[in-house]
């Protein structure tokens, strides 16, 4: 009950539940009632002290175990000064353990300083969020480690367990912070792909190295167990085929190929393209099939998410037709046209956003080998 975002609030959820005590109260008895796991929970405080701790007492009654007090309340940011006064008054009120959070910005620059903020809270322990973004090392007793390494060790861990590049970026970025305006923070902020951050950290050899290695390590498990790589589950004769992959950069930022192909097929009078998508266990890959006028499409490669997937059958069916797939540089003149109505204009019943297609599948796999806006953490 402590982010504060309007993602959240607007939903009732995060810190909006604070302004619904009644609600609170039943969550939280229904959890301890119904499951033989500890529950915890998270608040901020609320405008007033004697608000606060008639809270918290109603929510201790409850049975939890534990409840993390952000020292906050649901307006302020990290800009404001997080109140160790009031984390104190829970903490000498309540006889369950509570957590101290919120003392990024102002209190916790090392290792020490989270006892310090524990003991200016009279807290059983300290919950870190931003300064552990900053820094991760904040977390070794002999002191933090330099930025440059730190950054350096966690692109590598990145690389090795395929971490979605879009994560890598924000958590470089996290760190980066006040630097993200120096040549290396501007190369950071333009990388599209795990390799072309490891070029902006001098790490492109490493990179290239480690594919390769993971590339023979995925080949070695394919080989090993055949029955664990299957096309799409049906049958796939007379599936147009073709070896593509999607490459985002080479699109607008608001046209893809699926928004081309339902275009051709609502100007066609077809009905909507239906994609079918599965992922492959061993290596969780994904592969999908578009059906068009009955005519199945497929990419011989696998992508690494659905989406991406989904967008290479839809090339694959455009090309086949030798329709425009909305490239850059490329005329589509339906496509370019609606770009330019009003947002609230809605000609001909169509709009530029891809729809929610209703007969979209992803079938689940029932293995996988262990080893994804703003910012989330930010004032929660």
């Amino acid at each position: 009950m402590g982010c504060p975002k309007e993602y959240s609030t607007k939903g009732g959820m995060g810190a909006a539940l604070l302004s619904d005590p009644d609600k609170i109260e039943k969550i939280l008895s229904t959890l301890v009632k119904g499951i033989h796991k500890p529950v915890t929970c998270k608040i901020r405080i609320l405008p007033s002290l004697e608000d606060t701790l008639n809270l918290v007492k109603r929510i201790e009654r409850t049975g939890i175990s534990a409840i993390a007090v952000h020292g906050r309340n649901r307006e302020e940011r990290p800009q404001h000064p997080v109140s160790c006064e009031v984390i104190r008054a829970i903490a000498e009120t309540l006889s369950i353990p509570v957590i101290a959070n919120g003392g990024s910005h102002d209190h916790i620059q090392q290792h020490l300083d989270i006892e310090d903020f524990r003991q200016a809270t009279a807290a059983s322990s300290v919950m870190v969020a931003r300064a552990a973004m900053w820094n991760p090392s904040i977390f070794l007793k002999d002191g933090l480690r330099p930025l440059e390494e730190v950054m350096q060790k966690y692109i590598r861990y990145a690389v090795q367990y395929d971490n979605h590049y879009t994560n890598t970026k924000y958590c470089l970025c996290q760190m980066l912070r006040e630097q993200l305006e120096s040549p290396q923070g501007r190369l950071l902020h333009a990388a599209q792909s795990s390799q072309e951050i490891c070029e902006a950290f001098g790490l492109g050899a490493f990179y290239e190295e480690t594919i390769r290695e993971l590339d023979a390590r995925r080949a070695d498990l394919l080989a090993k167990t055949p029955e664990a790589v299957e096309e799409p589950a049906e049958d796939t004769s007379g599936i147009i085929k073709m070896a593509i992959k999607f490459d985002r950069r080479a699109y607008p930022p608001q046209i893809t190929p699926k928004m081309c192909l339902l275009e051709w097929c609502r100007r066609e009078k077809l009905p909507q393209p239906m994609y079918e998508t599965v992922q492959r266990p061993i290596d969780r890959m994904f592969c999908s099939v578009v059906t068009v006028a009955e005519q199945k499409y497929q990419s011989t490669l696998w992508d690494k998410s659905k989406k991406l997937a989904e967008q290479t059958a839809a090339i694959v069916c455009l090309r086949s037709q030798g329709l425009p797939e909305g490239r850059l540089g490329e005329e589509s003149p339906s496509l370019n046209k609606r770009k330019r109505e009003a947002p609230n204009q809605d000609p001909g019943g169509l709009r530029v956003q891809e729809p929610a297609l209703p007969g979209e599948i992803c079938k689940k796999p029932f293995v996988t080998l262990g080893s994804s806006e703003d910012d989330l953490l930010e004032g929660c």
